[in-house]
């Protein structure tokens, strides 16, 4: 079975992170294993579609900039992606993020079983002051949009993938629809999230047989500003992870919902906890605050969840699942390469 050529969708919504994107695109560009193209999503920012269009007007043929199709937001932003690219398989980075080198060979190598249709990777941070705040518990690295203390190691199967560092088989959005739209994050607001966890999901709900797996050697690095580093922010965040957890469960159900939340809440967690009080008692710098930290975020976590769920029950906090229409001749391409 051939490999599948690729297609790399990267939305960006800010002239802020202007040197990031130029730095996601140019990781892309260097693969060992090439993009069929990258496909650059701008949400509703006009001066910033603009000033990419003429940045990348020379490289039309591997860099498309396109203006996001549907409303503002992470997840309508990736389905106009999905829905312009070519490849039989659409990976999705972080425009704040590097790729490392074989980031697309280690993607492809796993969509040679045909039942896998999603692979995931390992997000590594690059902290703004240099170095992991002594208090922030790496239990909590998803706050920042990076891979987490307690996930499985390796090539492992999992229930979903993360949505900065993550490709789909085209088929899966045939299937089961696209990213929807209201529960992932929209710009610099609230930083909700949780729309990867739903799709994944959903999709298999619709197809039994998907296997969606992660693989710890397809690596990004992921920068974390210095505003993320606050504790302030992780407060914030684990609210909205709550939240946002909330319409999960509201779309999906409960027990899928918060399967693989109940094992971090119930194993990792407290692991995490009784390592913090170790090293405060060893006089290790920040044990005490690692285990202070993992207590605020389960109690805030659970606040937005419950409010969540209020809103949820009185018809608040709606959101809709996108078709993506995808034009005859991308179906044909993928036929010729199949």
């Amino acid at each position: 079975m051939s490999e599948p050529r690729i297609s790399v969708v990267i939305c960006v919504y800010t002239e802020d992170r202007w040197e990031d994107i130029l730095a996601a695109v140019a990781s892309v560009r260097a693969q060992s294993r090439p993009a069929l193209e990258t496909l650059l999503v701008v949400d509703h920012n006009e001066a910033l579609l603009d000033r990419l269009t003429k940045e990348y007007k020379d490289d039309r043929s591997t860099v498309r900039v396109l203006a996001n199709a549907g409303p503002r937001g992470l997840s309508a932003g990736r389905n106009t992606g999905i829905a312009a690219s070519h490849g039989e398989v659409i990976a999705f980075l972080d425009d704040d993020a590097v790729a490392e080198r074989d980031w697309l060979l280690h993607f492809a190598e796993a969509y040679d079983d045909p039942d896998v249709m999603a692979v995931g990777g390992r997000t590594m941070p690059i902290w703004a002051s240099g170095r992991r705040p002594d208090w922030f518990p790496a239990e909590f690295d998803w706050v920042v949009g990076c891979t987490y203390k307690g996930l499985p190691e390796g090539l492992v199967r999992v229930r979903n993938v993360l949505g900065g560092n993550a490709s789909f088989r085209r088929e899966a959005f045939s299937v089961a629809g696209g990213f929807a739209t209201g529960i992932g994050r929209d710009g610099d607001k609230r930083p909700l999230g949780c729309e990867e966890t739903e799709l994944c999901i959903r999709l298999t709900r619709a197809m039994p047989s998907a296997v969606l797996l992660i693989d710890d050697r397809a690596v990004i690095h992921h920068r974390v500003p210095a505003a993320r580093e606050r504790f302030g922010y992780f407060r914030t965040r684990t609210y909205a992870e709550g939240l946002s957890k909330a319409l999960v469960a509201r779309s999906v159900g409960s027990d899928k919902g918060l399967e693989s939340e109940r094992r971090y809440t119930t194993r990792v967690l407290p692991a995490g906890v009784a390592r913090g009080l170790r090293d405060a008692v060893l006089g290790r710098r920040g044990g005490a605050g690692r285990a202070g930290a993992i207590v605020t975020g389960v109690v805030t976590a659970a606040g937005g969840y419950v409010l969540g769920s209020v809103r949820a029950r009185r018809g608040g906090g709606s959101f809709r699942v996108a078709e993506i229409s995808m034009p005859a001749q991308h179906a044909a391409d993928g036929e010729e390469a199949a």
